[in-house]
């Protein structure tokens, strides 16, 4: 399957929607699929919470293969409540120990801000419960986003928890330090 965000002109052609075009990948996939026997434990032990940006192929990034890691994405990869309770059951149920935390260049949440609820709230006559959360500073989110995992009496495992901004444009990591 292609990774366009065209579909292929058959598709257009027949009028298939892109849910078609991946339920008939989908379909080819499991043609040649082969149960590889893995446990729901990454083997890897480690939990990567990141922004659910289209442009971050994180597998790849990471040099990750399938089982080998927790993959929570989110808008922005911030840590959320939700986000609290994924890695928590990662650890205490499935036996994670490790954290990294990837935000990246070119953020949507960037250009909003907490006015995007009240925008919500205009148009569908509710205010959302949810924050935004959204931020001007990438470097910053990191570092609260860390803190937020290494303060949450939910964790075990707080003392192996890193930060990262990934450069779209040149597929790097760039560590963020905690305590800047």
């Amino acid at each position: 399957m292609t990774t366009s965000a065209h579909p292929p002109a058959d598709a257009v052609r027949t009028g298939g929607s892109v849910t078609d075009r991946l339920i008939e990948a989908n379909q080819r996939y499991a043609a040649g699929f082969r149960d590889p026997g893995m446990d729901a434990r990454p083997v890897l032990r480690v939990a990567v919470v990141a922004c659910m940006d289209a442009r971050l192929d994180l597998h790849d990034a990471l040099g990750l293969e399938l089982g080998d890691c927790h993959t929570i994405r989110n808008a922005g990869g911030v840590v959320t409540d939700d986000v609290i309770r994924s890695l928590t059951i990662s650890q205490r149920a499935l036996g994670t120990r490790s954290v990294i935390l990837i935000h990246h260049t070119g953020c949507g949440l960037e250009s909003l801000t907490e006015d995007f609820r009240h925008e919500l709230e205009d148009e569908v006559g509710q205010r959302p419960p949810w924050a935004v959360e959204a931020f001007r500073d990438v470097d910053q989110d990191v570092r609260q986003s860390m803190q937020r995992v290494r303060t949450s009496p939910f964790l075990r495992h707080t003392d192996d928890v890193r930060g990262f901004v990934f450069d779209v444009q040149q597929g790097l990591l760039r560590e963020i330090d905690p305590t800047d």
